[in-house]
């Protein structure tokens, strides 16, 4: 029997996939996989953590923009039918980038994906 040699299972990292989609599970491992020097040269692991931090930044936005609409008199009451819809769709968007990026696509959200490509390619 054949032992596994130690310095190449210590060289070997992520796949690009695995990279891709765990930078989606929060925005840390968008920001460590931007810092770490294999990742942060391939351009589809930064796609992906670009795009996941700027969909971060989305959501946070919205949802600050939805409290502050929930405080204002008449259409407070708006807010309260309209929050957990806008929050199930980014569960959804959510769930389909971060499958997508675990199958090797580079998949394109509408104007983040354009962000996160000039970041990616810069």
């Amino acid at each position: 029997m054949t032992e596994p040699n130690p310095s190449a299972m210590s060289q070997s990292g992520l796949t690009d996939n695995a990279a891709g989609g765990l930078a989606y599970v929060t925005i840390i491992p968008a920001i460590v996989f931007l810092a770490i020097a294999p990742y942060n040269r391939n351009s589809f692991v930064r796609f992906h953590a670009w795009q996941s931090i700027f969909f971060t930044v989305a959501c946070v936005a919205i949802d600050i923009a939805l409290m502050v609409i929930g405080r204002l008199p008449f259409l407070g009451l708006m807010t309260l039918f309209l929050w957990p819809l806008v929050g199930l769709a980014f569960l959804i968007l959510w769930i389909v980038v971060l499958i997508k990026a675990f199958n090797g696509e580079r998949y394109k959200l509408p104007i983040i994906g354009d962000l996160a490509e000039k970041q990616a390619n810069s």
